[in-house]
């Protein structure tokens, strides 16, 4: 991801490596937790400040995430733009993707256990209204649930991103530049497309025994998908990407 960024309205992730200072952009995060339409006063504490009124804060520094769930540390917010232009607090993007810090120690499913598949260090992209913010020790970071963590960064592009359960990683078709009948379309008038090439697949669900279920394409298939859905990614080279569940498939072409 020599310069990975959101595409649209849809998620992104962060390449994490300071070599190249490499990010991907228009990234979001959680909203602050809003109770009766008023904004909770931010609590603070010696190592610890949550953002929901509903959680009481220990005065801990260290964080451990139960069952399934995992702490990531958030990446800072890009403080200028690819210009080279500083921007102000209220309109730099946020960020979308981490590394993580901890993780739980996994759930019962059935009779087995299943660990969480995520190892402690992975830089990861996840959902994008996933998780509950803390503040941990002077940095922002997020608890969720490890199925709300889209793929994990392997290299500094999102091809090679890593899809987790039941996603896949797609590599978007070109949105034609000219209609039937010759007329040159400017990009607002493109036609957004929903056809693609399947990259990458995740290890698939797990069933009731605790199993996963292979997923039912490989990569290397050209697939028709729901037109909203998934998170939209732009990798190196501006190619366009796109992560969404296998459930979002409708019908592979050949």
């Amino acid at each position: 991801m020599a310069s990975m960024q959101l595409s649209g309205a849809g998620v992104g992730a962060a390449a994490f490596a300071a070599k190249g200072n490499a990010s991907l952009e228009a990234l979001r995060l959680p909203a602050t937790v809003t109770v009766g339409g008023v904004r909770p006063a931010r609590r603070a504490f010696r190592g610890l400040v949550v953002r929901a009124a509903t959680v009481v804060a220990p005065m801990y520094t260290v964080l451990k995430p139960l069952a399934d769930r995992v702490l990531v540390k958030i990446k800072s917010s890009e403080e200028k733009t690819t210009g080279g232009i500083l921007l102000p607090t209220t309109a730099q993007s946020r960020p979308q993707g981490g590394e993580v810090v901890a993780i739980g120690e996994g759930r019962i499913i059935g009779d087995k256990k299943v660990d969480v598949s995520i190892q402690v260090g992975a830089q990861v992209v996840y959902s994008k209204y996933a998780g509950t913010e803390v503040e941990l020790n002077d940095y922002n970071h997020l608890v969720l649930k490890e199925d709300d963590i889209i793929g994990i960064l392997e290299t500094d592009d999102v091809k090679d991103m890593k899809p987790l359960n039941d996603r896949v990683l797609i590599k978007v078709a070109e949105a034609e530049d000219k209609t039937p009948g010759g007329l040159l379309l400017t990009e607002t008038t493109k036609e957004k497309p929903s056809i693609g090439t399947v990259v990458a697949v995740g290890p698939g669900p797990l069933d009731e025994e605790g199993n996963r279920s292979p997923l039912s394409v490989s990569a290397g298939s050209t697939v028709l998908y729901s037109k909203y859905a998934g998170s939209e990614f732009k990798g190196a080279g501006g190619t366009n990407y796109i992560v969404l569940r296998v459930s979002d498939l409708m019908a592979v072409l050949s």
